[in-house]
């Protein structure tokens, strides 16, 4: 059980208040107990222990923090350490592990301005990434898997009347949940660098502010009501999510790859390559290094610069 923690992305990491703290370096009970029952439930059949991950969804469409719409080298290394998860997990339970991943862009795509025709193109390249990497272990699941049909508008208009908090409850937790209102900030950062990079030029910066705040929570919103989704139909399975998250959370929070910023993905972010290591940056950022990018199957996959990068 507590090898599932030397891959976790903590809370604190993200500049937020843990008040477990020394449940950082060491997993207590109560951190355990949270998914003991879990792991057992596999274990005790001999079955692979299922894992579940709400994430990959879609590109930024802020060019200026991603190479493009498509996979590239962020989501290979991203996937490729969830495979390495679940390899290492095969080490110790010799029905190993799997992994589904619920990628949620159909879920808020058309929040966060990108089409259901991108996300689609987003989802085949995935698919065909963990295929031709013999990513064996993962999975992918999708709105279209849950609801049935690719009429996207219709299936979130079932998602929001069947699953998802209203905005008001939303707001309340925000105010007084510091787990909430940690992921609300880093959304809403998103949001607003997102909505700066597509309109900075038409739009002042208040008006951009404001509208990404509104947008933020419709995205938790459509997200916690995926989450339920994906509790209801995986109820076995153990939780994880691409977020920082307190020890004593029902979910595990997962690192990809490097970065210094722990609520970077590689949906936000580029991969630089310095010779030594890969990181996760923004774009901007390895420009401002004057890095190169790196084109692989007629398409850019990432940065290198033979300097230090921005994540020692």
């Amino acid at each position: 059980m507590k090898l599932l923690y030397y891959f976790r992305r903590t809370e604190k990491e993200s500049g937020g208040m843990v008040d477990e703290e020394e449940c950082l370096t060491s997993p207590c009970t109560s951190c355990l107990e949270e998914h003991r029952a879990k792991v057992e439930y596999f274990i005790r059949r001999s079955e692979p222990i299922h894992l579940v991950l709400p994430a990959f969804p879609a590109k930024s469409p802020n060019l200026t923090k991603v190479l493009g719409q498509l996979p590239d080298m962020g989501e290979y290394v991203g996937l490729s350490s969830l495979q390495s998860l679940c390899d290492y997990i095969g080490h110790f339970h010799r029905a190993g592990a799997r992994l589904t991943i619920c990628s949620d862009g159909h879920v808020f795509g058309d929040v966060v301005g990108v089409t259901d025709e991108a996300v689609t193109e987003y989802r085949v390249r995935l698919a065909e990434m963990i295929e031709s990497a013999n990513l064996s272990a993962l999975g992918l699941y999708g709105l279209d898997d849950a609801f049935g049909g690719v009429d996207y508008p219709k299936l979130r208009q079932m998602l929001e009347a069947n699953y998802a908090p209203s905005v008001e409850e939303l707001k309340e937790d925000v105010r007084t949940g510091s787990g909430t209102r940690a992921l609300f900030n880093g959304i809403h950062r998103f949001m607003f660098e997102d909505a700066v990079g597509v309109r900075g030029g038409t739009a002042s910066r208040t008006a951009l502010r404001n509208e990404s705040k509104e947008l933020a929570y419709q995205t938790i919103s459509r997200s916690n009501a995926w989450s339920r989704v994906v509790a209801e139909r995986f109820p076995e399975a153990v939780r994880l999510s691409i977020h920082p998250q307190s020890p004593h959370s029902k979910k595990l929070g997962v690192r990809l790859l490097r970065t210094r910023d722990a609520w970077l993905t590689p949906w936000h972010g580029v991969v630089l390559d310095d010779g030594a290591k890969l990181s996760l940056v923004k774009r901007w950022d390895a420009e401002k290094l004057e890095a190169s990018v790196v084109w692989r199957n007629g398409r850019p996959s990432h940065f290198v610069a033979p300097q230090p990068d921005l994540t020692s």
